[in-house]
């Protein structure tokens, strides 16, 4: 595999300095930003079912910046181009091989309807060389015309599959609401020529389908959009009768996950007290069995399935050594030799052949982005794939630390502590707030904090209220709380850098994107003369236009129940409310075209700075989407950052009183 594979076999030492080595840096000149926002070079591996071909997304940088779907034959030695992206209008949004000679890719259009912009999705089929047929649209409108009862509806997603048929290898099963707008039906689809065959009529308000191992359409979910009532329901010989039931919005929710080999078992996650906990539910006996609980920890992943047997051997977990808990050692021996072998690395099996012989192994670390590595237990032998980012040197990385401070109210907080390799403590410090903020940090190569501490601040990522993982009163924090004691934790979290001497108080921002951005903005409001900057990238300012643009979609009562519906309180809670007391600078940007967080929300934060002539600078990505997906918009975000924070943390030479007041779209 020419310019990135290497064939021949190597020994431990030398496989650990093929793979973690980047290009070397030939001064102590500081890395381009550059080297931090570009894609990953290479991204998302995955096997053949026969492990000896490989289909990846390769991402290209410069003026003609495109991602394409590529697959590589080892015994041919040959690359084969499949389909590009602009990442612009469409979007690969995921890939798999249905059979050692086909893929199926999910690709996501951007769509709008008058003022309403949002996401569709299709599913396309092709053959791994690209030889035969074209790519195949396996939702096709003029078969969709033969099928469905009103000439008027498209499905807007038409990417799900219910079960792959890994029995049948020209057929997968998909739920695509044809018949009835939001009540998807299953049907059987042909992966070579599209014909389609439904095998189940959609039920009301059922939104999602779950099969057993052998292919059988066995679970319904069923949810109700405006109340939140959810049952799931059991397909017992086409007599549907209810398994759980509870209500989204007010109760501890209830997952399905999927069925072990037996398809009278199924794995679900419960509440066990305050913790997600896993389950089996025997559909036979009616028996439930308790299988993994931690008593600190939310069981937070999916169900691991072995691809040889095809039976549920484990689960993936945060909380468990290498992040996953097995209840069944079928991959143990092969990942503690892997760890031996590399011992400074989080290695994770992401892909293997059908006989599980062949795998692909992704390495990283807090201080190095890594890569991929080709193995064979048959020949005993492990291969370099790729590195994700060849510019970066990891010997210019600096590692992360969990650490807890306590709020205010004191409770323990978690998060991760990045000091620079260069300088001395207190350091220019950023807060770093994750979006969701259903969400959390984690250990690991991140590359925004990467960037961070190369430029010689230190970083701090608080797992502030409301993420997820700790529990079920801990994540209800964010119900209605933003601005509340979610920020405070956030706060809370900048003192304590202060107070343990790793931040200079004078040398502080605080630097978010989508919730992280509402979060920045806010601290400007809430903590004046705290941070001497704040950036968001496609933050919300105005939380009543985000409840009043719910309205255009299915789960207006769900945004309500979580951020709020007095518009007295959403107003207070709001940071364009509050501009005139902001004194702090502010770097704003946004993608134009973002489906998840309106470009208004920027605009018009932007508008109400200006008019009160208060220090700011707006960048509008042209094209731009909530996720950064466009190679040339992730370079200016992250060139804007740079000399940003490098004005206000000390890093420029650039005169402050020029960047008093300026908008850039």
């Amino acid at each position: 595999m020419k310019g990135f594979l290497f064939r021949n076999p190597l020994i431990w030492a030398g496989l650990v300095v093929l793979v973690i080595t980047s290009v070397q840096a030939e001064d102590n000149a500081q890395i381009p930003s550059e080297a931090f926002s570009a894609l990953p070079k290479y991204q998302s591996p995955k096997l053949s079912p026969s492990g000896e071909r490989v289909a990846f997304i390769q991402n290209y940088s410069g003026d003609d910046a495109v991602s394409v779907l590529t697959t590589y034959d080892f015994s041919q030695d040959k690359f084969f181009g499949l389909l590009k992206s602009d990442n612009e209008k469409v979007k690969i949004n995921w890939f798999r091989w249905v059979n050692d000679e086909r893929l199926v890719v999910s690709a996501r259009y951007e769509s709008r309807v008058r003022h309403v912009r949002f996401y569709e999705t299709r599913l396309y089929s092709l053959n791994w060389n690209d030889k035969g047929s074209d790519a195949i649209n396996l939702v096709d409108p003029r078969r969709l015309s033969a099928t469905k009862r009103s000439a008027a509806h498209t499905p807007q997603f038409q990417d799900t599959v219910v079960h792959w048929l890994p029995d049948d290898p020209e057929h997968i099963l998909m739920a695509i609401d044809v018949d009835t707008p939001l009540q998807p039906s299953v049907y059987k689809v042909n992966v070579y020529k599209g014909n389609m065959k439904r095998l189940l009529w959609g039920k009301r308000k059922v939104r999602d389908w779950l099969a057993d191992r052998q292919g059988n359409v066995r679970i319904g979910i069923s949810q109700d959009n405006e109340t939140g009532e959810t049952r799931v329901l059991l397909n017992d010989e086409n007599d549907w009768h209810t398994l759980f039931e509870y209500n989204a919005m007010h109760d501890k929710p209830i997952f399905p996950l999927g069925f072990d080999l037996d398809p009278n078992v199924l794995y679900y996650k419960a509440y066990k007290g305050d913790y997600k906990t896993l389950y089996t539910l025997n559909l036979a006996t009616g028996i439930h069995t308790e299988v993994y609980h931690d008593p600190e920890a939310d069981i937070d992943g999916g169900l691991i399935y072995s691809t040889k047997t095809g039976e549920a051997i484990g689960i993936y977990h945060s909380g468990a050594e290498d992040g996953k808990h097995f209840w069944i050692d079928h991959h143990g021996p092969l990942l503690r030799g892997l760890n031996e072998a590399l011992p400074d690395f989080h290695n994770a099996l992401v892909s293997f052949s059908d006989d599980e012989q062949k795998y692909i192994l992704g390495i990283e670390s807090d201080s190095n982005p890594g890569g991929y590595l080709y193995g064979d237990r048959s020949k005993g032998s492990l291969e370099p794939l790729f590195n994700q980012y060849p510019d970066v040197d990891p010997a210019d990385l600096a590692e992360h630390k969990l650490v807890r401070y306590s709020s205010r109210d004191g409770l323990e907080i978690e998060g991760y502590l990045t000091l620079p390799k260069t300088g001395q403590a207190p350091f220019p410090t950023i807060i770093h707030p994750h979006g969701g903020p259903g969400a959390r940090d984690y250990s690991g190569f991140d590359y925004w904090t990467a960037f961070f501490s190369s430029r010689g601040y230190a970083v701090l990522r608080p797992n502030f209220r409301g993420s997820s993982g700790y529990g079920y009163e801990f994540s209800q924090a964010q119900m209605r709380g933003w601005g509340l004691q979610m920020q405070d934790d956030i706060t809370d979290a900048a003192q304590w850098m202060i107070g343990q001497g790793y931040a200079n108080p004078e040398k502080m921002c605080i630097v978010g994107a989508s919730y992280g951005g509402y979060a920045a903005m806010m601290a400007t409001v809430k903590t004046p003369e705290l941070f001497s900057c704040a950036v968001s990238f496609a933050g919300v300012s105005d939380l009543e236009r985000v409840v009043y643009r719910s309205r255009s979609f299915t789960n207006e009562e769900f945004v309500k129940n979580q951020i709020g519906d007095d518009d007295d309180d959403l107003e207070k809670r709001s940071p364009i409310s509050h501009v005139a007391g902001i004194k702090t600078p502010i770097l704003l940007l946004h993608g134009e075209e973002d489906r998840v967080v309106h470009v208004e929300q920027s605009r018009e934060m932007a508008e109400e700075l200006e008019d009160l002539k208060k220090p700011f600078k707006y960048v509008e990505l042209e094209s731009g989407d909530h996720y950064l997906s466009i190679q040339r918009n992730r370079h200016k975000v992250f060139a804007e950052m740079d000399a940003f924070l490098g004005l206000y943390l000390g890093h420029s030479h650039v005169d402050v009183a020029e960047n008093k007041n300026a908008r850039v779209e």
